[in-house]
C-alpha cells in the first residue's frame, strides 16, 4: 500500500504483549511505510519502543480506566490529541478506550472504527450496554468468522460495517529458514535435556490460565504413559511454554499435577521464551487445547506458518484457521482421550507431520499473512475516509 496520506490515532489500553497489542504494533508500521501517521494513545508497556522503532508515536494517556469519570475525561484528552495532531481516524481496540473515543471522535467530526479482538459475553444487559462501544464505528473490525458471527448475533449490525479482517503471522519473522541452528540448539539445551534420543517434540506455547488447557495437556500426557511404556506410542518431550502473569496459584497447580500424574519425564513447565520462532522451530508439532473458545488465537498460524502441524481443539478460531486432516488435526474440546488419540497419531507418524505441516505453511501464506490483514485494514481506512472526501 502506498499513498496513506493520514493521520491515524490508535488507543489501545496497554503496549503488553497480546494480541490487539501487537496488532496496534503491526498496523502502526504498515501506516508509516504507506506514507502515513501512526499514533497510538495507550498506558504504555513493552511494544512502546517497537512502536517507536517502526515510525509512530506513543502518547501516555490513561485510557486502561474503566471507571465512568475516567471515560469521560479521556474523552476530553483524545479529543484534544486529535485537533493538535490533524487526526483523520481514530481506531479503538477495547471497550473502554472505544467508549471515549467514540466521544471524541463525534466532538470532533473524524470517522471511527473499532475491533473486537474478543468474542465477548453480552449474558446480561449490562454487560451488552459495556460492550456496545466496539459497534459504534463507521467500521467495526472483527478478527475471525467466529466473533463476527457473535457480533451479528448480539447486535444489530448493517453488513457493509462489519469487516472480518483475521489476525496474520508475520513471514518474515515466522519462517524456519530463517531460524538459525544456533536459537534451535540453544532451547534444545535446555528443553531436551534428560530426553530419549529421537524424542518427539510438542509444544504448548500459551500463557498459564485453566482455560488454556495446560491442565487437559498434563492428563493427555499421563493417558500416554503406558503406551509410551509398552512401545506402542513413540516417548515425546511436551513443554507448556508461557508466563504464570498473575497465576501463580495455578502455576504450582500445574506443577503438582506433573508430579501427582507421574509425568515429571515427559512435561516441562518452562516459563516465557522470548524467542516463539526457535521455539516452533524446535518443535515436531504444536498443541492448542483451549477449553473456551479462542477467538482467533494466533498460535495455530504462527506456528503454520512455520510448517509446523496443530492439534486445536475444535470451537471457535481453530476451527477456522486449522483444517481437520488437511492442516492439522482437531479433536472434541475438554477430551483427554481424543486429545491424547492425535497426539500419538502425530507422534508415531511423521510423513503425517510433514503433510500437514507443508500444506498449513501454504495455508498461512495465502490467507493469513500479517501483510494482508495490514492491507486490509488499511483498506477499510481509505474507504471510511473517502467518503467523507
Amino acid at each position: 500500500m502506498t499513498d496513506f496520506a493520514h493521520t491515524i490515532l490508535q488507543v489501545v489500553p496497554r503496549l503488553g504483549s497480546g494480541g490487539a497489542e501487537r496488532t496496534t504494533l503491526e498496523i502502526a508500521s504498515a501506516i508509516v511505510e504507506a506514507g502515513g501517521t501512526a499514533l497510538v494513545a495507550t498506558h504504555g508497556g513493552r511494544l512502546e519502543n517497537d512502536i517507536e522503532r517502526a515510525g509512530g508515536v506513543v502518547i501516555h494517556a490513561p485510557v486502561h480506566r474503566k471507571d465512568p469519570m475516567s471515560i469521560v475525561a479521556n474523552a476530553g484528552l483524545l479529543a484534544r490529541i486529535i485537533k493538535e495532531h490533524g487526526v483523520d481516524l481514530v481506531h479503538a481496540r477495547s471497550r473502554a478506550p472505544a467508549w471515549s473515543a467514540a466521544m471524541a471522535a463525534q466532538r470532533t467530526g473524524i470517522a471511527l472504527v473499532t475491533t473486537f479482538h474478543g468474542a465477548h459475553a453480552a449474558d446480561n444487559p449490562v454487560k451488552r450496554w459495556y460492550n456496545s462501544s466496539l459497534v459504534k464505528g463507521d467500521a467495526v473490525i472483527a478478527n475471525s468468522r467466529f466473533t463476527g458471527e457473535r457480533i451479528r448475533q448480539d447486535y444489530s449490525i448493517a453488513p457493509d460495517r462489519l469487516k472480518v479482517i483475521p489476525r496474520g503471522a508475520d513471514l518474515a519473522v515466522f519462517n524456519h529458514a530463517a531460524v538459525s541452528e544456533a536459537r534451535i540448539r540453544q532451547l534444545s539445551e535446555e528443553w531436551d535435556s534428560g530426553a530419549p534420543d529421537g524424542c518427539i517434540r510438542f509444544l504448548f506455547p500459551a500463557r498459564l490460565t485453566p482455560w488454556k488447557g495446560q491442565m487437559l495437556a498434563i492428563d493427555a500426557a499421563a493417558h500416554l504413559k503406558s503406551e509410551v511404556n509398552a512401545g506402542k506410542t513413540p516417548p515425546f518431550r511436551l513443554v507448556l511454554c508461557g508466563g504464570a502473569q498473575g497465576e501463580e496459584k495455578f502455576q504450582s497447580a500445574l506443577r503438582a499435577q506433573i508430579e501427582k500424574r507421574g509425568v515429571r519425564d515427559m512435561v516441562q513447565l518452562v516459563g516465557e521464551c522470548a524467542d516463539m520462532p526457535a521455539a516452533i522451530a524446535w518443535s515436531d508439532a504444536v498443541i492448542a487445547p483451549s477449553l473456551r473458545a479462542e477467538p482467533f488465537g494466533r498460535v495455530a498460524v504462527e506456528a503454520g506458518a512455520m510448517g509446523k502441524p496443530v492439534i486445536a481443539a475444535n470451537h471457535g478460531g481453530f476451527a477456522e484457521t486449522v483444517i481437520d486432516e488437511e492442516t492439522g488435526l482437531l479433536f472434541e474440546p475438554g477430551s483427554t482421550k481424543a486429545l491424547a488419540a492425535a497426539m500419538s497419531r502425530l507422534a508415531g507418524d511423521r510423513a503425517e507431520r510433514v503433510r500437514l505441516g507443508d500444506a498449513a505453511a501454504a495455508r498461512v501464506r495465502a490467507v493469513y499473512s500479517k501483510d494482508a490483514m495490514c492491507d486490509a485494514t488499511l483498506n477499510v481506512y481509505n474507504e471510511i475516509l473517502g467518503r467523507g472526501a
